[in-house]
């Protein structure tokens, strides 16, 4: 009897349990990678969510599907061998209109101001990316032009085939692939996203979220496709992921839309309180990018132990717009970064930040209290401090730091040149420039501690001083290892201009001052 009641309580249980999942199966979704199964999985979302919430359960195959709405107290889970695949028909995904400008379209998945949201299992979300890019096409270089760089002309010029890409776009494509806006409480756990047609994975005002062993893994031959886009949020916890991606793997900006339609309200509060965690990362643009055309300041961001290789840029912080950049502090990096062809933004620089204006009046704001800090790169270019008279950079510390600059079979093509594209001066998008072990300007307190510097023999003399600084207010450099580059006999170790209170543990004779206090 006791046994009877024991299995009538769990098969009640069990009962519930089951009564809280919902296959897209039963609501008509056919898995034979054709037909299109936005209907049937929408039914299933709003059945589950109309009865309190519970699992959208997506079985092994491949379902087709276009725009597709998740909601409140909603798990989507993939099954292992389950795939949601994203049309090819972009009629097939939900169009909007923003004011200004031409009528375009959502991705796989938008989600508005919902709570308890998670995307789990391991299974895979397909964008397609095959049907929106014309493959054998490179994309040419369009916003800032090759005129004041080094090569003109020939910069970046593709010798055979696309190159490093990226390939050129279709005229119409769906753009961000997940949104998440206005939402509260997210989980996005060890699923696959791949081939996304622009932005894979994009939260918007946003407040706590977690993304947890996932892999987003795009071309990097796509522009546009960035892994992951933190906008105007707070509260992020990013983890354990693998994030290979054609634009910026990692990006944390403060945004301020204006799009008057549902899903971007003006998003007016800050970007703050950020983890990102034992990562590996790969772009053709930045790693990990903070901050951008940003109305919202950025701030208290930690970022460790992580990986970026085979990539553009490592970590770029980007101030051009009234939104500052406050409290980042990153640590236990490996970088790894080259030049490429192609209209990818940046030139190999492992570490760059930079504050410069992108429009005519206004105010800009500041990047201050950043810390990197054991960082080990090898890379075909120097690391880039840019600040500007109007907004210096404010309390920047490299402790720890260890760069090799390697040859690179593009420098003929790439190599000597600045890319600061997202300015206003035409001059300063993409210009001819010397290169350093670290070039800065316009900084005030800036510490370099345990700086190692390695040269590869590169045969070119725009490769010049170990340490390049100018225009600063109290500057520290101790233990400090390193030379200018061997094969340029004009190269200084340390190279100091229009500055003052410089202190450190550097030997005199390695110090070429000029106009220093």
């Amino acid at each position: 009897m006791k046994q009877m009641l024991l299995f009538f309580i769990f098969a009640i249980i069990c009962n519930a349990i089951s009564a809280q999942t919902y296959n897209i199966k039963d609501f008509g979704a056919i898995a034979d990678g054709k037909i299109l199964n936005t209907q049937a999985v929408q039914k299933t979302i709003d059945k589950c969510f109309a009865d309190g919430g519970g699992t959208v359960y997506v079985p092994t195959g491949v379902f087709v599907i276009g725009t597709i709405h998740l909601k409140s107290n909603i798990n989507l889970f993939l099954e292992r061998g389950s795939v949601l695949k994203g049309s090819a028909n972009i009629s097939d995904y939900e169009a909007f209109q923003r004011k200004g400008f031409q009528e375009t379209n959502y991705g796989m998945l938008f989600t508005l101001k919902a709570e308890n949201v998670s995307i789990t299992g391991f299974g895979a979300i397909d964008g397609n990316e095959e049907a929106f890019f014309t493959w054998n096409v490179a994309k040419k270089i369009e916003w800032g032009g090759t005129q004041y760089t080094r090569q003109k002309e020939n910069f970046r010029k593709v010798l055979a085939g696309i190159g490093d890409g990226p390939v050129d776009p279709a005229k119409l494509r769906p753009h961000q692939m997940i949104i998440f806006s206005q939402c509260k409480n997210l989980l996005i756990e060890n699923v696959l996203i791949s081939k996304s047609p622009f932005w894979t994975l994009h939260f918007a005002d946003c407040d706590g979220v977690i993304v947890k062993g996932a892999k987003i893994w795009n071309s990097l031959e796509t522009p546009n496709s960035d892994g992951m886009d933190i906008t105007s949020c707070n509260n992020v916890n990013v983890s354990d992921c693998d994030i290979r991606a054609g634009d910026d793997a990692i990006a944390i900006t403060g945004y301020a839309f204006h799009y008057e339609l549902p899903g971007y309200s003006n998003l007016r509060h800050n970007s703050e309180n950020i983890n990102i965690s034992n990562c590996n990362l790969q772009s053709r643009s930045s790693g990990i990018r903070i901050g951008f055309e940003d109305q919202n300041t950025v701030k208290n961001i930690n970022i460790s132990n992580i990986n970026i290789t085979n990539s553009n840029r490592g970590i770029g912080i980007f101030v051009r717009d009234s939104g500052s950049i406050e409290n980042v502090f990153i640590s236990s990096v490996n970088i790894e970064t080259r030049l490429h062809t192609g209209d990818w933004w940046g030139n190999g620089e492992p570490i760059h930040l930079s504050a410069i204006r992108s429009k005519n009046g206004g105010i800009i704001g500041k990047i201050k209290n950043v810390s990197l800090r054991d960082i080990i790169c090898k890379s075909e270019n120097g690391i880039l401090l840019y600040g500007t008279q109007e907004s210096s950079l404010e309390n920047i510390r490299l402790e720890n730091v260890r760069l090799n600059i390697i040859n690179s079979k593009l420098n003929e093509f790439a190599g000597g040149n600045i890319d600061l594209r997202g300015c206003l001066d035409a001059k300063q998008l993409l210009f001819a420039h010397d290169i350093s072990g670290i070039v800065a300007q316009y900084v005030n307190n800036l510490i370099i501690n345990d700086f190692t510097l390695e040269w590869e023999k590169i045969p070119f003399s725009y490769f010049t001083n170990g340490i390049e600084v100018s225009h600063f207010d109290k500057l520290s450099i101790t233990n400090y290892t390193g030379t200018g580059s061997p094969e340029n006999k004009g190269a200084v170790p340390v190279m100091l201009q229009f500055g003052s209170n410089f202190s450190g543990n550097v030997a005199p004779a390695w110090v070429t001052k000029k106009n220093v206090k």
